[in-house]
């Protein structure tokens, strides 16, 4: 076997497990045109041929082809899988056929239980007997320790979203640990870790088992490899075996979890680096390069989860949320780009766009222009792409970091969160109006004073509101204590933790909802006149707003100042509570599709958003409201205050093609100059779909015309035809700019 080091720069990263300095050390930016790029090779078109079939009978059978109940879910519970093992370059599959999904009762029993019943099938009776006589799972656990208030509050959709009966997510396992070292080396240097410590107090003790366990999830996966044919317990040798191992290691991960968030990683510079050097020692040519990349996509699309309806209401679209960040800049200066960033990209072309992996470009204008327009061309032509803003992240993360979910940034192998779900601002400001009674039923949840008169006061408003928020985070705090304290005992990620530092810096990741209504309903407040009319308990049944108040979205201070406030306001009561783990607490404004079942649950709204009508996605503005155009409508989303957001302020952004220019080129440089200006001015995501309403229209009605058209939703893409109709139509509701 050849040396798997050779010809590799620098020796820190020989010493240490460092992944970073080996990349810095060694990759080489790309500053040319993506005339090098080739299409699928023949083994890749048969094989992708394959699986667009098996899709297909996916669709057609509702969406699940197979579920297998007589497993459960585990790194070796199944024999080695293929879809056509003699096209396949890159191997692994979750379970021993594609698409079968498999059972994952440590989150809990009863999810398990209604996700098949969803599709009339019965879990084996053993693994019931077993998963709730003798084994407590994750939801079980949090359950018995949940307060009434917080059942209330799940219960009435003031918090919700939880990861309570699933995996976590927003993990990512630095995947590129295990083909640059090998298992035993991070086995390894996981015993020293582990004999460092003394069972002096329980934070010893409970990391002392942290590590134990990766040390066994290592070990599990060595098995896995050779079951394939693999010694991943040694440094992959070559390109071939980097991307294998890399896969390895995250199939591993997908076969534990089943985490809302499964991320890959920055995996593109570190993969070039070892395809260019067989591209120089002459063991592979371009296509073959192309080709490893292409069956690694596949392999990704291929990633099923079993989901319950109810999650598939929030989650709409079948996500995994793979995502894979591309570009960036070094801090050395340099940018992180790579031809294998543009084979990254080419796969949309190869295999046609789709929603996994979440492809998402780390923008910065000091790319190479060639790379940059390279993008933006392909987010015009696929709708597929995201883009965050480099420049405001890497002050923070470094420039060795990945987005995990789906706009949260994470350092590579340092950074872990615990991911939180999201409060409902909206249902928070009526408990403020209501005397601290929820809108729907009645029911009392806060004492909070009742407000008089038939005219809604700023000073009565916004006092009563703070007393809600405080209360909220003191709940929210407590309730996602009570999870993760729980998620670490009994669903552990032990693969994903056994590929990170064994000390990581811990997130919490705390969310919020329905920041725009709130932001409008408080200024028709401040700024107009809004009266109540109350029923006989005194609970608000219709708000009658007049006056000519700013909304949300149209860069005027007055509002988008308000949308400030409130969010410092609640993040500064948050940051006052204690944190499981001594985490750092954060926010995001990211809704994904939940944004139409939170508005379902919320009643009519003081700036005239009726009850049950969807909140606007992520940080956008309320559809149709921004009247002042898409500039306008940025530059209030950018004024957003990243310093205390950075799990992530996600805006999605819909143009026509027409919008953009007449020429493809002008519509490249078009789009190029909107994410600049937006990013100059401090915004941190957006979302590009490039569409015509027409079209979604046409796809709502004609589905089997359209069984690929993606889009971006919320921080990810989903294949259009996959939502519900409630969902498709709200889609459809928001604001597509017709002019720049």
């Amino acid at each position: 076997m050849m040396e798997p080091w050779r010809d590799f720069n620098g020796q820190v990263w020989r010493d240490r497990i460092d992944v970073a300095e080996f990349v810095r050390d060694n990759y080489q930016p790309y500053y040319g045109t993506a005339d090098f790029l080739t299409g699928a090779s023949e083994k890749t078109g048969r094989l992708w041929r394959r699986c667009l079939e098996l899709m297909e009978e996916e669709r057609a059978a509702g969406g699940v082809l197979a579920i297998d109940t007589r497993r459960v879910a585990g790194i070796t519970a199944w024999p080695p899988g293929y879809i056509q093992r003699e096209d396949e370059v890159i191997v692994g599959l979750q379970t021993d056929q594609p698409l079968k999904r498999m059972v994952n009762p440590w989150g809990g029993w009863r999810m398990v239980e209604a996700s098949c019943a969803a599709r009339n099938i019965k879990p084996d009776p053993t693994m019931a007997k077993i998963f709730t006589r003798y084994r407590r799972t994750q939801n079980e656990a949090i359950f018995r320790i949940y307060t009434p208030a917080m059942r209330q509050a799940r219960k009435l959709g003031i918090i919700t979203g939880l990861p309570d009966a699933y995996g976590r997510g927003r993990l990512i396992g630095d995947y590129r640990r295990l083909a640059l070292y090998g298992a035993e080396r991070l086995m390894e240097e996981k015993r020293k870790d582990l004999y460092a410590l003394d069972n002096v107090d329980d934070t010893a003790i409970h990391l002392r088992e942290d590590i134990a366990d990766q040390v066994r999830a290592l070990e599990r996966m060595i098995e896995l490899g050779q079951a394939y044919g693999f010694d991943i317990s040694r440094p992959a040798a070559n390109a071939r075996e980097a991307v294998q191992w890399l896969y390895m290691a995250f199939l591993c991960a997908v076969k534990e979890q089943n985490g809302a968030a499964m991320s890959f990683g920055h995996t593109s510079p570190f993969l070039d680096i070892f395809i260019e050097r067989d591209l120089r020692e002459g063991l592979i040519d371009e296509a073959q390069a192309q080709e490893l990349i292409d069956q690694l996509v596949i392999k990704l699309r291929l990633v099923r989860h079993l989901r319950t309806p109810e999650y598939d209401q929030l989650f709409a679209g079948d996500p995994t949320w793979i995502t894979e960040s591309l570009g960036g800049m070094g801090e050395d200066g340099r940018p992180l780009v790579t031809k294998t960033d543009f084979r990254w990209l080419q796969t949309l072309k190869n295999l046609g766009p789709a929603p996994e992996p979440n492809l998402t470009v780390l923008s910065s204008p000091r790319l190479p222009q060639n790379f940059r327009e390279f993008c933006a061309g392909l987010a015009i032509e696929t709708s597929a792409l995201q883009f965050e803003n480099d420049e405001l992240m890497r002050p923070v993360f470094g420039d060795d970091y990945a987005i995990s979910c789906c706009v949260s940034a994470t350092r590579l192998g340092k950074d872990m969160q615990f991911f939180g779900a999201r409060a409902n601002l909206a249902k928070a400001l009526l408990l403020a109006l209501n005397g601290g009674r929820d809108e729907a039923t009645g029911e009392p949840v806060l004492e909070v004073p009742e407000l008089s008169g038939d005219y809604l006061d700023w000073d009565q408003v916004w006092s009563n509101y703070e007393r809600v928020l405080t209360w909220l985070s003191v709940l929210y705090s407590r309730t996602m204590n009570c999870i993760h304290y729980m998620h670490d005992k009994y669903n552990y990620e032990r693969v994903q933790m056994a590929l990170l530092d064994s000390q990581p810096h811990r997130h919490m990741a705390f969310g919020m909802a329905g920041l725009s209504v709130v932001a409008d309903s408080l200024s028709a407040i401040r700024y107009g006149k809004v009266k109540v009319v109350r029923d006989e308990r005194g609970i608000a049944q219709e708000f009658v707003a007049t006056g000519d108040f700013p909304c949300y979205g149209n860069d005027d201070d007055r509002v988008d100042g308000l949308a400030v406030r409130v969010i410092r306001y609640f993040y500064n009561s948050l940051a006052a509570q204690p944190i499981y783990r001594d985490a750092l607490p954060t926010l995001s404004i990211l809704t994904i599709t939940s944004n139409v079942v939170y508005g379902k649950k919320t009643g009519p709204t003081p700036d005239g958003r009726p009850a049950g009508k969807p909140f606007a996605p992520g940080a956008n503005p309320m559809h149709g409201r921004e009247k002042a155009g898409v500039v306008a409508a940025m530059r209030s989303v950018a004024k957003l205050p990243y310093d205390i957001c950075r799990d992530g302020i996600s805006y999605t952004f819909s143009i026509t093609p027409r919008a953009l220019g007449d020429r493809p080129e002008e519509r490249v440089l078009n789009l190029l100059a909107l994410i600049d200006g937006y990013f100059g001015a401090l915004g941190h995501h957006i979302n590009v779909n490039v569409y015509s309403r027409e079209t979604l229209i046409e796809a709502m009605d004609h589905p089997e015309l359209y069984p690929n058209l993606t889009i971006r939703v919320s921080g990810y893409a989903v294949h259009f035809i996959k939502l519900s109709r409630e969902q498709q139509l709200e889609v459809i509701e928001r604001t597509i700019y017709e002019r720049m």
